[in-house]
């Protein structure tokens, strides 16, 4: 399933808990860190190994945003849409991405480049509006700051 690097990676992670289970989150970052998404094997073979039943594995990949289900761009851009987000403007930042990626919310540009995706909160209440890319964080983003971040990017 995993590469024999991440099989020793993830047989060392397991020791570090006291229940199998709880070693959902950093074995699912494993595989996405694999094969770029996590995929339906994936969610079966950690399911297996954690002693989970599949749709309790499956239930935590789609509950957070961090992992992806399906192939992704090379830059992830979520956009929170949350209440503070969504009244200092993220709709607007999320429709200024799709304009200037030419792509619409979940899609990903043809050269596999970005994803644009609108995710819920992203804890940066205070400095909203959010906008994450892959594991970075821009606060109180404007559509200028857009320009400049995904042209820098490119």
């Amino acid at each position: 399933m995993f590469t024999q690097a991440n099989e020793t990676k993830l047989d060392e992670l397991i020791t570090h808990y006291p229940v199998k289970r709880s070693a959902v989150l950093p074995a699912l970052y494993i595989a996405q860190e694999e094969h770029g998404y996590v995929t339906d094997d994936d969610v079966k073979y950690i399911a297996q190994r954690l002693d989970m039943r599949v749709n309790e594995v499956e239930e935590v990949v789609t509950f957070y945003t961090m992992y992806s289900r399906k192939p992704v761009g090379q830059y992830k851009l979520q956009v929170c849409r949350t209440l503070s987000c969504a009244l200092l403007g993220a709709e607007k930042i999320a429709e200024h991405i799709e304009h200037k990626l030419d792509i619409g919310i979940g899609e990903t540009t043809k050269d596999g480049k970005f994803t644009l995706m609108e995710v819920e909160c992203l804890g940066y209440c205070d400095l909203a509006p959010c906008l994450q890319v892959n594991f970075d964080y821009h606060e109180k983003v404007t559509t200028e700051d857009v320009d400049g971040l995904i042209e820098g990017l490119k």
